[in-house]
């Protein structure tokens, strides 16, 4: 199957979204021993794939890559030693190559036609789950999973502040915390992008542009006192750092809980202990996503209990715009692809 040529998104150099190139003779791979090849039917980008596209400090991508780290598909060829796999199988891909790092960045990823993935990698498909829900998956709502349902960090009746409400991990929390049954508060910058998450079933909406989430919290729900568990919020999800960190310590009630995975405004923010201390305040880290996650993800989503928020499904000759409206943070949840 090797024979042949396929279209894909590939970076050459770090930089720009200009550096990413549509070409249409790159050779398709063919499937080495414990691998298969996936004809790629969906991929979904994520903040990172920016940050590849940059280039982040102390990472070396082996230039030139295909970007994307999500994909979903069908099973093209199955390379020796692989058992359990077939033909035709559907598949969502995890991400992460035990041996080698990230797809679309340490090898190639999904934004081609065809990709070679490890077979410890693939997840099976449930009937009743699209390639492009699928595809949505991994690094957003794998991520959100873990952070609130691994964790067991949020509960019915809990009031839960998100940051970064709209996109890909945003909308996941979103919905993985309604699901659970909380009173969610969603943050977000602009009122298309409020409006969005109302109809979501976030129960409040804040445009942090023009409002102190902190300062909306505490006139809300009152003051977080020290002696009592009155006033303030059960929980902050923030997965932004910087400005944000001690502002959402500070509306955080007592024995509340602040849960990060990830700072895309900063990694070192201004911190104030005496929060942490004073009202009993759990910071909690949560890191990556497992098989386990994903799975469940694509039982809720065959159930009906979850439907991932997609903004745009776009074609591989689209496929940089798509990314460029990510990095200017124009869409509300996913952008995906269909190679």
């Amino acid at each position: 199957m090797s024979a042949g040529t396929m279209r894909a998104l590939v970076l050459d150099s770090h930089g720009g979204l200009d550096n990413l190139r549509l070409v249409s003779d790159k050779p398709v791979p063919s499937a080495e021993a414990g691998h298969v090849v996936i004809r790629v039917r969906a991929s979904s980008f994520n903040y990172h794939d920016v940050f590849t596209v940059r280039g982040m400090p102390g990472i070396k991508v082996p230039l030139p890559v295909v970007i994307g780290l999500d994909m979903a598909g069908e099973i093209a060829e199955v390379g020796p030693g692989v058992e359990g796999w077939a033909k035709g199988d559907r598949v969502l891909v995890n991400p992460v190559n035990k041996r080698k790092g990230l797809l679309g960045e340490m090898m190639d990823g999904g934004m081609a036609e065809y990709c070679l993935v490890a077979a410890d990698q693939l997840i099976r498909m449930p009937d009743g789950v699209s390639f492009e829900d699928a595809a949505s998956l991994p690094v957003a709502y794998g991520t959100a999973h873990r952070m609130i349902v691994t964790h067991n960090t949020v509960k019915k009746g809990d009031r839960v502040l998100v940051l970064g409400a709209s996109g890909g991990v945003g909308t996941g929390c979103v919905l993985l915390a309604k699901q659970l049954g909380a009173e969610v508060i969603a943050c977000a910058g602009s009122a298309d992008k409020m409006d969005r998450l109302k109809a979501l079933g976030a129960d409040e909406v804040i445009n942090y542009r023009d409002t102190d989430f902190s300062k909306w919290a505490i006139e809300r729900y009152g003051k977080p006192q020290r002696r009592t568990y009155e006033g303030g919020v059960d929980v902050v999800i923030n997965f932004t750092g910087g400005d944000t960190w001690v502002p959402s310590l500070r509306c955080l009630k007592r024995g509340g809980k602040l849960l990060v995975c990830g700072a895309t405004a900063g990694h070192d923010p201004k911190e104030d202990l005496r929060y942490v201390w004073s009202f009993e305040l759990q910071i909690i880290g949560s890191n990556s996503f497992y098989d386990d996650n994903l799975a469940e993800l694509m039982r809720m989503i065959a159930a009906g209990e979850i439907k991932p928020v997609i903004d745009k499904v776009l074609p591989l000759e689209e496929a940089a715009e798509g990314l460029r409206l990510i990095q200017d943070r124009e869409v509300m949840g996913k952008v995906v692809v269909t190679p």
